[in-house]
């Protein structure tokens, strides 16, 4: 695979957008679990999530600069997103220049119409680790378009090499990657989030007793219990191997009498990964932790980062009885 990695590095970041897909399938309104296992918020606080797609935010270089980007490409797929006049240059001057442009009036207005968003709505940046709450106004942000990395020179430039969406940052170093460590964001006229009620799951050793209770009858290789509270909610989590590793991750939510509220299991495939649940040695940073909490208002609490997938796209899964997963759009292309 031809990738150009002076042209992109991917964060691991989530970015959040309202926007309408047909394909894809929106999260719906989920009531609690049980009636006192999830504070909800009132009605009037609670988020349409019929139009939410999330979004990775990927760190873009050019030149000497670090860009801070959102594509929307997963759900704007317009076959002229970008300048014909654009496009008809790529024989008369270097790769390097067709590697990014900025989008004109016209084509930012086709590309807000196309994912449903005004110049009068607003990013809202939210940094659940820090609680730092970013607002932005649309019309202050950059319509742009970047090559895709799996675009060398050579190559033939048509609309779908680019990835099309907004710029949201620029500048030197690679500290803008830890700058946008863990912030999701939302495009809207509201801002939809619970603010100060994310947690990074710290997993503690669950004993043997654990592991029989909910873990039974599995025909693959026992490996480690775990446990996390979560105000009146206690989360387990059991590791299930094959040869090389993890297969499966069951987990499941036990609230304060003892009810099962949830249970799920994780699986992988096509080359992706379970994310450890202890932090790494010489780590500072623990880049792979699971975070949880209430994220959205009147929503559940929320649980994610169990799995890095090498093909498609992450999820945030919603602790509710249909187990809603609410895709992450991540412009990931092979």
């Amino acid at each position: 695979m031809k990738i150009n990695t002076a042209l992109v590095l991917l964060c691991s970041q989530l970015m959040i957008v309202s926007c309408k897909k047909d394909d894809k399938k929106p999260v719906q309104d989920q009531t609690a679990i049980v009636k006192d296992s999830v504070k909800t918020a009132t009605k009037e606080e609670e988020i349409d999530f019929k139009n939410f797609n999330i979004f990775n935010v990927s760190t873009m270089q050019r030149k000497d600069l670090m860009d801070t980007f959102i594509s929307v490409s997963d759900i704007y797929n317009d076959k002229n997103a970008i300048p014909a006049d654009f496009l008809k240059k790529q024989k008369e001057v270097s790769f390097e220049k067709m590697t990014y442009v900025e989008l004109d009036a016209p084509y930012r207005k086709k590309m807000l119409d196309g994912i449903h968003i005004t110049e009068n709505d607003s990013l809202y940046l939210y940094n659940y680790e820090t609680n730092k709450l970013q607002k932005i106004p649309v019309s202050k942000l950059k319509a742009v378009a970047y090559l895709s990395p799996y675009i060398v020179e050579g190559d033939d430039v048509d609309p779908e090499s680019y990835m099309v969406g907004f710029q949201i940052d620029t500048q030197k170093g690679n500290d803008i990657f830890d700058k946008y460590m863990n912030v999701i964001a939302y495009f809207g006229s509201k801002n939809p989030f619970v603010e100060n009620q994310m947690k990074m799951i710290k997993w503690e050793k669950a004993g043997p007793d654990i592991q029989k209770k909910y873990f039974p009858g599995s025909t693959l290789k026992y490996g480690g219990t775990y446990q996390y509270k979560y105000e009146n909610l206690t989360y387990y989590i059991q590791d299930l191997l094959e040869e090389y590793g993890p297969q499966e991750r069951k987990m499941v939510v036990i609230d304060d009498h003892n009810e099962k509220v949830f249970e799920k299991t994780f699986t992988i495939e096509d080359g992706a990964e379970f994310n450890p649940l202890e932090k790494m040695p010489n780590e500072e940073t623990n880049y792979y932790a699971q975070w949880t909490g209430r994220l959205f208002k009147g929503k559940a609490p929320v649980v994610f980062n169990f799995i890095t997938p090498s093909f498609g796209c992450r999820s945030i899964t919603f602790l509710d009885k249909e187990k809603t997963e609410l895709s992450i759009n991540c412009d990931n292309r092979h």
